[in-house]
């Protein structure tokens, strides 16, 4: 297209329009975006740049134009995130900047490890899929004793050298790749009489193949190299593309995992075909490849196949959480493995919904990667750790282990645009390698090495490149500093590098994988390259989960017929989802160059602090005698002395998302070998305690009613029951009685307001001691009842399992008030209350009761007038609050045993909850839960409708809403727990 004029801006802005003076699109949309957001700017600061930005929309001076409106809004936020983009090494400098002599230095340090990495590969390996890096052999399938599944990715057609192809070009080795090329169109052959994964295959051959073929029809364009090219590596990658088509061939379109090259998969000689499951990121990793390859071709059928199994994925997320499970049946679409998290098994899924975005333009990709990124961080986000949670339950974390693999997270945060979380979880990570040296396959929370390999996996370094990108902060240099160091002390071997068996000792494997070529050295040597040190632009790309490089203007390159928006069908998006799409870093950093060192500077020792090491004798003998030994019974979460015991006994503490707080025992942190004897003692107790504890009745709901003018019995609040005090169940007119606060706030010491508890309700808040000891304190102050307000922030029962307070361990037959539990969104109704309108009654009982129509007549007269004067909003204050609501499917659960690397235990920081409990072995973990098993099933409406218009409805439809919230209830009671 010829330069855009203001009036052409509608046509330009549709994703990816090429520009024939090969620019590229990000430097077009800057200068354009600068140019209209300066006019803005000129004339009346920001709302003036917008509205400059508007008119242009508009398609030019008062035209009304063909631009959707709303369309536009999301092209202005891209526009600015461009063009602060665009400067962002300006915006965030760092304290201590790298000198360019130093970044050529590794630069070039870079390019020698990848010649030695490369070069040993062509001589001992090739056509071998691998290197043997030990042996100075390559690693032929069917030769080599089997590995398993990690044999799937080897196919026989020299799988390192076509991984290999594009990153040859970024590193400005042409000649290499030309040659490379070549063998690849004289030697490999695709027809092979092998099983081969379809993920992997896809991934690393045909995005090998693709990404080879982009950069050597760039290099045909530029008129120096590759001129005799014609389209070869395209014509294989096509071929390759309908070899794996009989995968498809399910009656949900997601894909079989495996895939024979030569005879598919009904032959009998296929021998695969037999699969039920698939995982996630199997099935969802493959929409950039096909669809390029359709653009790339003009043959449809490969985008179509993608987004299919795409579509199917997105229909079964689990609808209350938004999360998917880790495999799923191909032929049924049930969830197998129905935990979630960022690694393993779901990784690429989420990335490729937002690079196909970027890639085609489709915004429903969009809508769906921005609802499942708003559940991950809502649920598996547990900065700075991210933790695999139940897709039905989300609050109950799955497992205390991290893998390797959600090391590209932060990367994608980037893209994303969210940089907070992405400089905090990589730093984590980052404190980890400095422990290890490597990255291990997966370590717990706190810390410690769960499965000790290491195979060279990139994904940290890649997350690296694009924090460096993002930020400009020269630290990241020295991270990948770093990377470099460790690989060749560590990992560098006569014949290339080695991986990882085990990060402790330093132990190799005779193993190089292809992705070590393809993406290791592409993510380092960028991360060091200035724009001049290469060959081509390298924004005019997108990066696969191979880190191939496939050309942005394929966007509109053989596009397939508009389809249909399934996903705003049935999804009610949040505005504020798209907010950070695009990294706008004059927002993200205003004014504060440091910003991404203050992120990091409270996780800098995290890892130390969460992993201390073992005393020695010789500091043992120090001590001063034997203590008595911490029994469970005792423990109290919330008490100095009684942490620094379970320190020595080699116990860590780690405080989850939920407000519980986990127990990880691990002997070889004890001071000795009798404080660990010791802490094994203790975390048998913790066992037997919530073994009695299970013992006792998982009871209902309970509900919380606020009786007085102007409520009147209408609002209903989801309650937590206790195990202690008075049975509501057996209390038909429950208890009823005004509320006030108790004084100390927490109910654990002595009431220092009787006078205003007498007879009345106490609230108090959750945290510093035993539910039963509250109880007691606010009954000797005279209280006929108490509610416990979480001290958890935001938390709800929308979201979280239902709570039940469980006793002390002690006989709690002196309490007889009623007690229950609200989360801190449904107590804050009643706080806000008090202030608005002091005298607050509620009833406590074990079920909505019918609002008395007399008392509301006679209530209403008497305050008709103080009605009538006040402003409506206070008559209306948080009542849409009261719906009550709970997860579908939710509830108390266990994170499996096998799952932990020592003795662990999840807590309530007040010690008392409703457990599982699981027998004690080396390995063991269970869950001391305040959740039921299973927790109410109720469905209400949160979307954007159900809040009050306070100058717009009337008072009829207002009743008709609280009439509502009573039936859920009521129909929550008839659910089973």
């Amino acid at each position: 297209a010829e330069a855009p004029g203001r009036e052409d801006l509608c046509s330009l802005f549709p994703w990816l329009r090429w520009r024939e003076d090969r620019r590229g699109l990000v430097p077009s949309l800057v200068a354009e975006a600068a140019r209209l957001l300066s006019e803005g700017w000129d004339r009346a600061g920001p709302s003036g740049a917008a509205t400059a930005m508007s008119g242009a929309a508009a398609g030019g001076e008062g035209r009304s134009g063909d631009c959707p409106a709303g369309r536009w809004a999301g092209w202005k936020l891209l526009a600015l995130g461009l063009l602060s983009a665009s400067s962002v090494l300006v915006a965030a400098p760092a304290a201590q900047a790298m000198s360019k002599e130093e970044k050529r230095r590794l630069g070039s340090q870079v390019l020698e490890m990848f010649d030695h990495a490369y070069s040993n590969y062509m001589e001992y390996a090739y056509p071998a899929d691998e290197l043997m890096p030990l042996t100075c052999r390559g690693r032929i399938r069917g030769q080599e004793p089997s590995r398993g599944d990690v044999d799937d990715a080897l196919g026989k057609f020299s799988l390192t050298l076509i991984d290999t192809l594009d990153t040859l070009v970024v590193l400005n080795k042409t000649k290499e790749f030309e040659e490379a090329v070549k063998k690849v169109i004289r030697d490999v052959n695709l027809d092979n009489d092998i099983v081969v994964s379809v993920f992997e295959t896809n991934i690393r051959v045909l995005g090998g193949l693709l990404g080879g073929h982009s950069l050597a029809i760039m290099l045909k364009e530029k008129g120096e190299d590759m001129q005799w090219y014609n389209g070869e590596l395209l014509h294989m990658a096509k071929q390759l593309g309908y070899k794996l088509l009989p995968a498809f061939n399910t009656t949900s379109g997601l894909p079989y995992p495996r895939v024979n090259l030569k005879f598919g998969l009904r032959s009998p000689e296929a021998r695969t075909g037999t699969e039920t499951e698939t995982c996630t990121a199997c099935a969802g990793t493959l929409i950039l490849e096909f669809a390029a390859l359709s653009r790339f071709t003009g043959a449809s059928i490969f985008e179509e196949y993608a987004r299919k199994a795409l579509d199917f994925l997105w229909e079964k997320r689990q609808r209350s959480s938004n999360l998917v499970g880790v495999t799923i049946n191909i032929h049924t679409g049930d969830w197998v493995r129905k935990d979630s998290g960022v690694g393993a098994g779901i990784d690429s899924y989420y990335e490729y919904l937002l690079k196909a975005y970027v890639l085609l333009g489709d915004d429903s990709f969009l809508e769906r990667f921005n609802t499942h990124y708003d559940a991950i961080m809502r649920y598996i986000s547990q900065p700075p750790l991210l933790l695999d949670v139940h897709i039905h339950k989300p609050m109950l974390n799955a497992r205390t282990w991290m893998d390797s693999l959600l090391a590209f997270f932060p990367g994608l945060q980037v893209l994303k645009g969210d940089i907070r979380p992405a400089i905090e979880t990589h730093e984590m990570l980052y404190q980890v390698i400095k422990k290890h040296n490597f990255l291990p396959e997966a370590f717990t929370t706190d810390f410690r090495v769960h499965w000790a390999q290491h195979p060279l996996r990139p994904e940290f370094a890649e997350s690296t490149y694009f924090l460096y990108k993002a930020t400009g902060d020269p630290y990241y240099l020295e991270v990948g500093k770093t990377l470099i160091e460790n690989l060749n002390k560590y990992a560098r071997v006569p014949c290339g590098f080695a991986a990882m068996k085990d990060v402790r000792t330093g132990s190799h494997e005779d193993r190089m994988d292809s992705f070590f070529l393809a993406e290791m050295f592409k993510y380092l040597y960028l991360l060091f390259a200035d724009k001049d040190d290469l060959t081509f632009d390298i924004e005019d790309y997108i990066f696969t989960t191979e880190a191939h490089l496939l050309p942005l203007w394929l966007s509109t390159a053989n596009q397939t017929a508009p389809r249909k928006n399934v996903t705003t069908e049935y999804t009610e998006l949040d505005g504020s989802n798209f907010d950070w799409t695009c990294p706008n870093t004059q927002v993200l950093f205003p004014n504060d160059p440091m910003y991404a060192q203050s992120i990091r500077e409270p996780l800098k020792n995290v890892v130390d602090k969460s992993c201390p090491r073992g005393i020695s004798r010789a500091e043992e003998s120090l001590g001063s005698g034997p203590k008595p030994p911490l029994r469970a019974r005792d423990f109290m979460a919330s008490n100095p002395e009684h942490l620094e015991i379970l320190k020595k006994m080699g116990v860590s503490l780690i405080h989850l998302k939920d407000g519980r707080v986990q127990l990880v025992q691990h002997a070889i942190q004890a001071a000795s070998a009798l404080d660990a004897e010791d802490g094994l003692r203790f975390m048998q107790e913790m066992i037997e305690l919530s073994s009695q504890q299970q013992k006792e009745q998982q009871l209902p709901p309970r509900a919380v009613q606020i009786v007085s003018h102007p409520f009147f019995g209408r609002v209903v609040l989801t309650a937590g029951p206790a195990q202690f005090g008075m049975d509501l169940s057996k209390h038909q007119s429950g208890t009823r009685g005004f509320v006030a606060v108790s004084k100390p706030y927490n109910g654990c010491s002595e009431i220092t307001n009787p006078e205003a508890l007498k007879e009345k309700i106490a609230l108090m808040q959750r945290g510093q001691c035993m539910f039963a000891e509250k109880a007691r304190n606010i009954q000797k102050a005279g209280a006929v009842g108490g509610i416990v307000i979480d001290d958890n922030e935001g938390s709800s029962s929308d979201t979280a399992p239902l709570f039940q307070m469980a006793g002390d361990g002690k006989n709690t037959d002196d309490i007889t008030i009623p007690m229950l539990f609200l989360f801190n969104k449904e107590g804050s109704i009643i706080l806000d209350a008090i202030q608005e309108y002091e005298a607050v009654e509620v009833l406590l009982s074990d079920k909505a009761k019918d609002r008395d129509l007399e008392m509301e007549s006679m209530d209403q007269k008497s305050s008709d007038n103080d009605s009538h004067n006040q402003r409506p909003e206070e008559i209306t204050t948080d009542l849409n609050l009261g719906s009550p609501h709970s997860e579908e499917g939710g509830g108390g659960g266990l994170n499996s045993p096998e799952e932990s690397s020592g003795t662990s235990l999840s807590l309530e920081n007040q010690g008392s909850c409703i457990p599982k409990s699981q027998e004690a072995s080396s390995s063991q973990i269970s869950e001391l839960n305040e959740y039921p098993e299973e927790q109410s099933k109720t469905e209400s409406d949160s979307s954007p409708s159900n809040s009050w218009d306070n100058k717009g409805q009337s008072m009829e439809s207002i009743l008709a809403d609280w009439n509502e919230d009573i039936e859920a209830f009521e129909m929550m009671e008839k659910d089973e727990l």
